[in-house]
This record gives C-alpha cells, sequence and structure tokens, in this order.
C-alpha cells in the first residue's frame, strides 16, 4: 500500500537525495570519480526498491538501513569537502549539501520506526487468530 505513512517519510528521503544530486553538481571531491553523484543516484534507486516493496516490511527495513549508511558517508564526504573548501565572496552559500542527506537520514528513520510498528501490529494479529 503506497498511502502509508512510511512510504511518505521514505519518499521525502529520495527527495532530499535527488535535492543533493541538482545541488551538488559543483562538489568536486575527486578529480576521477563523480563521488557524490554516484551516491545520489543509488539513494534514489534504493529508496525507490523500498518505496515499491511495501509487501516485505523486512526487505524495506534493511533497504532503510542501507541508505541511512550511504547517508552518513555522504555526510562525512560532504562536509570533508567543506572543510577543504576556501570561502570567500565567491562562493557564499557553503554548507547546504550535507543538510540534504542530514534530512534523508531523520525521514528514513523515521520511516523504520512506523515499518516496525506496522511489523508489531501484523504480528499481534497473527497471535489472536
Amino acid at each position: 500500500m503506497l498511502q502509508r505513512i512510511q512510504t511518505i517519510w521514505t519518499f521525502l528521503a529520495v527527495l532530499a537525495a535527488v535535492f543533493l544530486f541538482v545541488t551538488a553538481q559543483d562538489v568536486m571531491v575527486s578529480d576521477s570519480i563523480p563521488v557524490i553523484n554516484v551516491g545520489c543516484v543509488i539513494l534514489v534507486l534504493v529508496g525507490l526498491l523500498s518505496v515499491f516493496s511495501f509487501k516485505n516490511r523486512k526487505r524495506q527495513i534493511l533497504l532503510n538501513t542501507i541508505s541511512i549508511i550511504i547517508n552518513a558517508l555522504l555526510i562525512g564526504v560532504l562536509v570533508y569537502w567543506l572543510l577543504n573548501l576556501s570561502g570567500g565572496i565567491s562562493f557564499p552559500e557553503k554548507g547546504i549539501e550535507p543538510i540534504f542527506s542530514l534530512i534523508a537520514v531523520i525521514c528514513l528513520f523515521i520511516a523504520n520506526l512506523y515499518i516496525k510498528r506496522d511489523e508489531r501490529l501484523v504480528k499481534s494479529v497473527d497471535r489472536l487468530r
């Protein structure tokens, strides 16, 4: 069921990954590998797979946990990039990129709470049968 509250939270995390992809086009951590872009694409794919695997709650929790780990790694990479970035007038919006990953981590954590609540509800109903 796509209208559940945990689906909305997971979809908000996917939107945060899309916003990170859009805003982090100027982030150059490595010269050869676009680390942030690859991470964002993986986050969107894993998030959408989690949204559409609503019948398997354990897989949904696993996919959300993987997304939380990837977002934590992206926060670390972005903070490293920000610490090595020179500030000044030419780059005044320094520091907006890690916010999106932090929002995604919070949304995925809340989604996992609701998924676990559904799992407990289903187990309690099975006990009554």
